[in-house]
């Protein structure tokens, strides 16, 4: 049974990291990478023949062109409060009755450290109420979780960065400030064009300074990928770790004169960040503060044609706003449990 588990999950690999398994990666393949990242590109003109770009509560060629310098945008009141504030009641539904749901929950404390990664009826509510808890694809049993993951605010942005349909792969729900080291998310976060990534930071609550805020580095999605000692993704075979991760980024920012910004942004705003953006989550001085987050990764059509978790088999798909993201293959049971976001 263990001999066969291991192919099995060699199988996976191999599926949703062709490229890895064939050489060291240490950069992003060039030719591969989206049309916004590439030399003497012409934003004005793409923009003038993207009709969506015309009803839009901000200037598309303006921001496009500040992703391109910087690796991000913020987008100011671009979702309904009342939108955030039904995903945030169908959260606390979850943590007050979790013995009836099977979402996945990180827990990142030491009493928890053999098995982080558990299903929400195992968690005692205390802890699914405190810090370092992450709760996982939340948007697999939330209407109002799709349709805030799928805004078109947020899709139209992405979808003129990749040139292509927008997948939504993955959600992570915060209550309190991940505390996270400096990272860039496409060390950890699989798509199958690893330039092909971008995740939105959705504040479901205004941000304040003691609540271990994000920071992030601007212009940092330029530099130089960082080798974990098998190329620039982490995994089980990596020589070096997270920590070293952290170091080399903070370090290269700092020689190359980037100036570090801290994120606080009002409810109902958005940071948008390119795979590479150096970020992370600031020391929480108040630990009775919260800081309540919705934070979604996305991915190209040609680069995320399937579930990360059942790689050979054709997903089913859920389209709104011309995007699409995929059932959960293991779940289906669990899907849209929380319906009330149909009629909003």
């Amino acid at each position: 049974m263990a001999g066969l588990l291991s192919k099995l999950k060699s199988a996976v690999k191999q599926t949703l990291m062709p490229e890895r398994q064939a050489k060291t990666v240490t950069e992003f393949d060039y030719n591969t990478l989206p049309w916004i990242d590439k030399k003497d590109v012409d934003i004005d003109a793409f923009v003038q023949e993207y009709p969506a770009a015309k009803n839009l509560p901000y200037d598309l060629a303006e921001k496009m062109k500040f992703w391109r310098e910087n690796g991000y945008v913020i987008l100011d009141q671009v979702i309904q409060t009342a939108w955030l504030d039904q995903l945030w009641s169908e959260v606390e539904e979850l943590i007050e009755h979790h013995e009836d749901y099977q979402t996945m929950v990180r827990i990142d404390l030491p009493e928890y450290q053999s098995k982080p990664v558990q299903s929400v009826k195992d968690v005692p509510e205390s802890v699914l109420n405190g810090p370092y808890v992450k709760f996982n694809d939340f948007h697999d049993n939330s209407v109002i979780g799709k349709k805030v993951m799928l805004h078109k605010n947020i899709v139209t942005f992405l979808e003129a960065v990749f040139d292509d349909k927008v997948i939504g792969m993955q959600s992570l729900l915060f209550k309190y400030g991940s505390q996270q080291a400096t990272h860039q998310d496409f060390a950890y976060v699989v798509s199958e064009i690893p330039s092909h990534l971008a995740a939105a930071w959705i504040a479901v609550e205004d941000v304040v300074i003691d609540s271990g805020p994000l920071f992030y580095y601007p212009g940092s999605h330029t530099l130089n990928k960082f080798n974990f000692g098998n190329g620039i993704f982490f995994n089980n075979k990596s020589t070096l770790n997270p920590t070293d991760f952290a170091k080399y980024l903070d370090e290269t920012c700092q020689k190359a004169g980037l100036q570090k910004k801290t994120l606080l942004i009002k409810k109902g705003d958005i940071l948008i960040w390119h795979a590479a953006l150096a970020h992370g989550g600031e020391e929480i001085s108040n630990p009775a503060q919260t800081r309540k987050s919705f934070v979604c990764h996305y991915s190209s059509g040609k680069a995320y044609q399937h579930h990360r978790q059942n790689p050979n088999v054709e997903p089913i798909r859920r389209t709104i706003n011309g995007a699409d993201v995929f059932v959960n293959p293991h779940m289906p049971d669990q899907e849209d449990i929380f319906a009330k976001g149909k009629t909003m």
